[in-house]
């Protein structure tokens, strides 16, 4: 369910969890890399990167958190694109709370040729998403500096882009093919408390999806920080009800790839790669250990088989085990994302035919017993994990619901943001990378 537009406008929903004098703590600083892993047991997790490999830009160091809390989320990218990045969102003057870059524009997906370039000789598209404050007013300033950003929207006026953001699909809107300093860009344009709202929630997964791959982040919030931590611990709880006993590491990562393209329209309409996932992951190895890595050491229930592994091993060639106890499932279920989680047992109340009054006994907790209490399993979800045989398909299906409806609007929506020209051309573009997927598909089978 997206937010209020008049909620999602609310000055007091949009208080920090920290104070305003935490809040000007920003500093950068080098963070020197954490001890290797010499450990040669057979549970030892995939070890730190090299000494070499990059740390993150900054740091957000509060009383409140761990110092070091989320550097998992910075990605590394080369200096000259990463100045490159930051001096495009230095382009606004409209106040930007949170920012990131993703895409082939900014991490390789495997489909470029030795100079950079896509196939065809152009140069990728830069992704950005930003996270503003209030919606309206952050319009009516990017309007008022970049109006030539806008398809006819502009000429309606910032309200009416505000109405349109905040109340359709999945609360973002995109200006596409706009020209800044030569750079062609794509930006998005979200309400914090939106953003923050799906990471807890994966009320639709359209924005949790897309951080749940790599991202270069450019601008930090703390809210978004603790927030996207569980999205991701989240990511890696899903896939574990998705996969069986033992998997590889590969496996591991396209599972959680896959979440955010379960259920989007784009990838039946031909306009995506079909192999867009495995491209994702096999690109961006070293960023996806670098994401998950960490929070895989904290899961009491998932163990790496492989012994001695190295951050330069083969992804598919590392094994784990995951306990398959029903107590331990039955956790991961109730720790899921509450509104996903809801869809959830909202399936295996009808599958186990299962009263409403005593329905809500077993599973229905307050908001603050949902806060307080610990997020353990109960018979419910120990019932739930014992359905080896069908979880699967029923958390696989409750994916494709919440993703197809938002996405799908999503989708029609851009048609009135970006206008129908640069609509037409984007289409065009991305039918003619599933095609030229196809292609290269067909000739390596001869």
């Amino acid at each position: 369910m997206m937010i209020p537009r008049h909620l999602a406008r609310a000055p007091w929903l949009h208080l920090p969890f920290y104070s305003s004098s935490r809040l000007r703590q920003y500093r950068n600083f080098s963070a020197s890399p954490p001890p290797p892993n010499s450990s040669n047991d057979a549970n030892t997790k995939l070890p730190p990167p090299p000494p070499n490999f990059d740390e993150p830009d900054l740091d957000l160091s509060y009383t409140n958190l761990p110092r070091n809390f989320g550097t998992n989320q910075h990605m590394h990218v080369d200096d000259a694109l990463k100045d490159r990045l930051r001096s495009l969102l230095w382009q606004f003057r409209a106040p930007v709370r949170y920012a990131f870059a993703y895409g082939s524009g900014v991490f390789s997906q495997g489909n470029k040729s030795g100079n950079g370039s896509i196939a065809g000789g152009k140069k990728p598209m830069i992704d950005l998403m930003f996270g503003v404050t209030y919606t309206q007013h952050w319009h009516s300033l990017n309007l008022a500096q970049h109006k030539d950003h806008y398809s006819f929207m502009g000429q309606i006026g910032s309200a009416v882009i505000g109405h349109v953001q905040d109340d359709f699909g999945a609360g973002v809107y995109f200006n596409p093919y706009v020209d800044i300093g030569g750079t062609l860009v794509k930006y998005g344009v979200v309400n914090l408390a939106t953003l923050v709202h799906d990471l807890q929630t994966w009320d639709t997964l359209y924005l949790a999806g897309r951080l749940q791959k790599p991202v270069k982040i450019l601008r930090d919030d703390p809210q978004v920080r603790l927030a996207n931590q569980h999205n991701l611990l989240s990511a890696i709880r899903t896939a574990l009800l998705l996969l069986p006993e033992k998997f590889t590491e590969h496996d591991l990562y396209t599972t959680i790839a896959g979440i955010s393209y379960t259920g989007d329209p784009r990838m039946k309409l031909f306009s995506e790669n079909p192999h867009k996932v495995n491209n994702i992951v096999r690109n961006q190895l070293p960023h996806f250990r670098r994401l998950y890595s960490p929070l895989l050491e904290q899961l009491p229930n998932v163990n790496f088989l492989s012994q001695g592994v190295t951050w330069n091993d083969p992804a598919e060639h590392i094994m784990l085990e995951q306990d398959m106890h029903p107590q331990r499932r039955a956790n991961i279920i109730r720790r899921l994302p509450k509104s996903f989680r809801e869809k959830v047992y909202f399936q295996y109340q009808r599958k186990f035919a299962i009263p409403a009054l005593e329905f809500e006994k077993m599973v229905g907790r307050s908001a603050d017993e949902e806060r307080t209490l610990r997020r353990e399993g109960g018979e419910f979800e120990r019932r739930i994990a014992g359905d080896l045989d069908n979880i699967g398909k029923v958390v696989g299906g409750v994916i494709k619901t919440t993703i197809r409806w938002p996405s799908t609007v999503q989708s029609l929506k851009g048609v009135v943001t970006a206008g129908p020209l640069r609509s037409w051309r984007y289409m065009k573009e991305k039918m003619e990378k599933w095609s030229a997927a196809r292609k290269s598909v067909g000739m390596g089978r001869k």
